[in-house]
């Protein structure tokens, strides 16, 4: 059976479905000297500019102990991967720390995969990460 198509160049009597994509949050705040970085949404290629301007704002301002709560993350591909890799090397020049808390297992399992859970400390919680070494001076 051959099907009638519209201008559109879809088949006629189908419709069309917008798919937007989801932004990524970020947002800010201290726990004692380190400053932990809340991230909700995809971090991917839409998502991960957003998150590294927010960990340069950070670095800029002279915070190079940071906590990558990625909670709230429900997807992470290799762009994002790439912009926590490089989070990580950018406070590591400064003297400084990157802490993830990545309590999602489907989330978890990409840094184990990639075997990234032997270059960073994964923990579960904000507080295990922040407890989790002495504070920095």
């Amino acid at each position: 059976m051959l099907e009638d198509y519209g201008a559109a160049g879809a088949p006629i009597g189908s419709r069309r479905i917008t798919v937007t994509r989801v932004q990524i949050v970020t947002h800010s705040h201290r726990e004692g000297s380190w400053s932990v970085i809340t991230v909700a949404g995809e971090l991917d290629v839409v998502g991960g500019p957003d998150l590294r301007q927010t960990v340069m704002t950070e670095i800029r301002e002279g915070r190079h102990h940071l906590v990558l709560d990625l909670t709230g993350v429900d997807f992470i591909d290799s762009f994002g991967l790439g912009v926590v890799v490089g989070a990580l090397k950018r406070t590591r020049l400064l003297d400084g720390d990157l802490r993830l808390v990545v309590p999602e297992p489907r989330v978890r399992r990409v840094f184990e995969v990639c075997d990234l859970d032997r270059v960073f400390q994964l923990h579960t919680t904000v507080d295990d990460a922040v407890a989790s070494a002495a504070a920095p001076s």
